[in-house]
């Protein structure tokens, strides 16, 4: 049996088992996927237990928070997009090691042109912290036509750190992308991404709201109860607000295909998805 994992700390409230098992069913794959709770202090330990079970061949992991530097460090290879995001969501393991991809950015940019039917072509961008998760999506964000992204973080430092290493990205995609703090963002925005841990702590959105044109797409990555503050937020000054399930499906989608070659149906089970969380 082909053996896959979501690795983080916690762990347990992760969907991408009922994800990768419906995909599996729909795309016809043979596999085993499950949850594996590693110690925080201990992912690499806890990688090399799962790569040697018993059970089946492991092929590859899902790694979420915590861990997604780690998993960075224990590759051998990395994609790309992987290298630029500098942390690594998608691990596979291959006869010549293992190789690290991040599949955040996919997710997020397929999520908002595919299903939310949001085009980014020519739009500008808000994208809301500097940390592992904005690391992830804003090379992807560049390349997807946007004509502008600032991304503001509460240490202006981190955000130009973040902006300065995606210049070489922007410049072929005639995109301008610059680092603001947080009090300090002006003008307003067709779409505003949080990447920011603000709804998972249940603070307030961490701007203005004034930052939103009229009926801009306003998301959170968070789902679930963390983002219904945001979402509320977003409702209440004439955004269209979205939560993250439809990014977390997508970018399980792409990890999907790197392992098993076939691209599954995402819109289809974040239809189904979003029916069982309601």
């Amino acid at each position: 049996m082909d053996l896959y994992c979501v690795m983080g700390n916690p762990v347990e409230h992760s969907r991408s088992p009922w994800i990768h098992a419906r995909f599996a069913e729909l795309t016809g794959q043979t596999l085993q996927y499950g949850r594996l709770l590693a110690p925080v202090d201990g992912f690499a330990q806890a990688l090399a237990q799962f790569r040697s079970s018993a059970e089946g061949t492991a092929r590859g992991c899902n790694v979420t928070v915590p861990f997604k530097f780690d998993a960075g460090a224990s590759a051998q290879f990395l994609t790309p997009r992987a290298q630029l995001a500098q942390a690594v969501n998608c691990l596979s393991f291959r006869e010549d090691g293992i190789h690290g991809d991040n599949t955040d950015g996919a997710g997020l940019v397929n999520d908002i042109v595919q299903n939310a039917g949001v085009a980014l072509e020519g739009k500008d961008v808000l994208l809301l912290g500097a940390g592992g998760a904005a690391a992830g999506v804003l090379g992807p964000l560049l390349a997807s036509g946007a004509r502008r992204v600032v991304v503001a973080n509460r240490t202006l430092g981190k955000a130009i750190a973040l902006v300065q290493r995606h210049a070489a990205v922007a410049l072929p995609h005639h995109a301008d992308v610059e680092a603001r703090s947080l009090g300090d963002v002006s003008g307003s925005f067709d779409v505003l991404v949080n990447a920011t841990a603000s709804s998972l702590a249940g603070d307030e959105v961490p701007v203005d709201a004034r930052v939103l044109k009229p009926g801009a797409l306003a998301m959170d990555m968070m789902y679930g109860p963390a983002a219904a503050g945001f979402l509320d937020w977003a409702a209440r000054h004439g955004a269209a607000p979205r939560d993250g399930l439809g990014m977390l499906v997508e970018q399980a989608a792409e990890a999907f295909e790197i392992w098993r070659g076939v691209r599954p149906p995402s819109a289809q089970v974040l239809s189904e998805l979003r029916a069982i969380v309601g």
